[in-house]
């Protein structure tokens, strides 16, 4: 049985991935210092797949005992979720954005040197284009310089992976750059929860629906789209988790074209901040309370991923409707706020 470490594997994404690793056949290992998470996520795990995976907690910037993690297990590949990822938080506090998510990917690929670890896939982000030139956006559109520290993080990852790809035989990375995730495990048992205040979307959607939020904020109505508010490719958690199984496989079976592979992991249709308000009100039956205002400084107009490379090379397709993916964080929100 092939180990994978996850870390950030109690955070939203890294659960879901984790989850699917496990009803693969792979052994999980998690990593995770809970600065944005909770431990009683393990448990959703093991509800969900009848596994417990095995959990460490510690801070990947810390050196030796990212080290010591690796010595202790036999890793066959790492998927590398850990990280700082607010955007408008990025911009207030860029040095405790840099220092976090860039150390903690040089000691994993130190230690995936050092421990004989081939294989890694990188948690990017579509933040790395910027505003594109050309909508849909393929993995060939430019790299711009991106408008947060955040964007500029995951740029600056990929960056060192591909110059430690270059200058070390034996390693292969694939970076997934992927756009807005949504939605929570078909289970309830595993969810987006994030720590004080949101920084995503849905987050605040479910959390004005539930009560716990007077009203919801629409940063942004004066945007060049269709009916003002900013626009985003959202992608069901679940499509988005089992993509990367999919790559974990694909670079432990020798199947890569080449050492560092990028996808672009989205459903391929843009939704405005509205059109999620209004199908979220439609899926659950549910009236939400929103207010218009000024924009948010990082945020970008609109983005939405060309699909069809991953569709074709990875065999992988997010086809979750994006009514049925928005009842599942309802769902979620309404079991962790115990509303009938």
């Amino acid at each position: 049985m092939q180990t994978v470490l996850v870390t950030g594997g109690t955070g939203y994404i890294g659960s879901h991935t984790a989850v699917e690793l496990i009803e693969t056949g792979y052994k999980v290992v998690i990593v995770d210092n809970l600065s944005n998470s909770q431990a009683d996520v393990i448990d959703g795990i093991e509800s969900i797949t009848g596994v417990r995976p095995a959990f460490e907690q510690f801070d990947l910037c810390d050196r030796e005992k990212t080290m010591a993690l690796f010595k202790h297990y036999k890793i066959d590949a790492i998927i590398h979720f850990a990280a700082h990822k607010a955007v408008g938080e990025s911009v207030d506090k860029p040095l405790e954005y840099y220092h976090n998510n860039i150390n903690s990917l040089i000691y994993l690929l130190e230690a995936m040197k050092k421990y004989g670890t081939s294989s890694i896939v990188f948690s990017s982000s579509c933040t790395v284009y910027g505003q594109p030139d050309q909508l849909p956006v393929t993995e060939n559109a430019p790299i711009k310089k991106a408008l947060s520290p955040y964007g500029n993080t995951k740029q600056i990852a990929e960056e060192i992976i591909e110059d430690t790809l270059h200058a070390t035989q034996g390693l292969k990375a694939i970076a997934l750059r992927y756009f807005n995730p949504v939605g929570a495990h078909p289970s309830a048992a595993i969810g987006e929860l994030p720590l004080g205040v949101p920084q995503n979307l849905v987050p605040f959607v479910t959390q004005t629906a539930a009560g716990l939020r007077e009203k919801l904020r629409v940063f942004g109505s004066d945007y060049n789209t269709p009916d003002g508010t900013a626009i985003r490719d959202y992608i069901y958690v679940v499509d988005l988790a089992k993509a990367h199984v999919i790559s974990v496989k694909r670079m432990l079976d020798n199947q890569n074209k080449k050492d560092f592979e990028i996808f672009n992991l989205g459903t391929g249709t843009g939704s405005s901040v509205l059109e999620i308000i209004h199908a979220f009100e439609k899926a659950t039956g549910k009236k939400l309370n929103y207010e218009l205002v000024a924009r948010r400084e990082g945020d970008i107009e609109k983005v939405w991923a060309d699909t069809r490379y991953a569709n074709n090379e990875l065999g992988w397709t997010a086809d979750t409707p994006l009514e049925q993916t928005l009842a599942t964080a309802w769902a979620w929100e309404k079991k962790i706020r115990n509303i009938n």
